[in-house]
């Protein structure tokens, strides 16, 4: 008779005990790991929610174009699992490329100009949360030779959310920026060190056009839009954490 050791959902362990039996007869198990957040656990769930690799999945079709009710119908649960889950993963995201800054800290001796993020494109977003009065910014920036998503922040049109966006740029040592006309960039950055144009923000540009296209919710002709700012945020934040700042998830 074989035996397979149980393991924890959360941690991976294999310190597990029994811990008594749910209502439907069902064994519990708890895991030993000291560090583990974990309570107790089942093998097999009854409901869809509950199991590691359903929540893993929420994660990536929200990042592959479904919607919140197009996930709970898929995989057989609620929609407010699906926003919970998204909810826990708000703690995990960053503005700021820290894996890339990291890389530059490392360089500043080695001749590696691929890796110095020396030019920017800046760019923002508009899409809006509950109705088109309500609009909603993503400004962000992106390295102008690879194209990697430097910082970005949420916000509305204005100067100051454009001055937090270069607060978080101020580590990579920015010393040419390449914006379109709007005129917060006219105003907050010198000219001597800023050129307008769409000759040269081609690949921030881009971004926005994958963005539009993998999440359904910033699609331009839709009628699955954000009803909250802080699920807006997370799911756009999710999906640049993951895709340009190497999140894993």
């Amino acid at each position: 008779m074989a035996l397979i050791p149980v393991r924890c959902p959360l941690c991976g362990g294999e310190k597990v005990k029994k811990r008594g039996k749910t209502d439907d007869g069902k064994q519990r198990y708890l895991c030993q790991n000291e560090n583990c957040e974990a309570k107790s656990f089942l093998l097999d769930y009854t409901y869809n929610g509950r199991k590691s690799d359903i929540k893993h999945k929420i994660i990536e079709m929200s990042l592959s174009g479904s919607g919140i009710r197009d996930i709970a119908r898929v995989l057989e649960i609620s929609t407010d699992t699906v926003i919970s889950e998204f909810k826990k993963k708000e703690t995990l995201l960053d503005s700021v490329n820290s894996e890339l800054l990291k890389t530059l800290e490392h360089t500043e001796n080695i001749e590696v100009d691929i890796l110095k993020a020396e030019e920017a494109e800046a760019d923002e977003m508009w899409s809006f949360v509950g109705k088109k009065e309500n609009q909603r910014w993503l400004w962000h920036a992106v390295d102008h030779k690879t194209g990697k998503v430097l910082a970005y922040t949420f916000g509305t049109h204005e100067d100051k959310v454009f001055l937090e966006l270069k607060r978080l740029l101020e580590p990579f040592g920015i010393v040419k920026f390449y914006t379109d006309n709007w005129g917060a960039y006219e105003r907050n950055l010198n000219p001597a060190n800023h050129e307008i144009g769409k000759r040269n923000t081609q690949k921030i540009e881009r971004k926005h056009l994958t963005l539009r296209t993998r999440i359904k919710r910033l699609a331009r002709k839709t009628i699955c839009f954000s009803k909250l700012e802080k699920m807006h945020d997370i799911v756009i934040g999710l999906f640049i954490n993951v895709y340009e700042f190497g999140l894993v998830i």
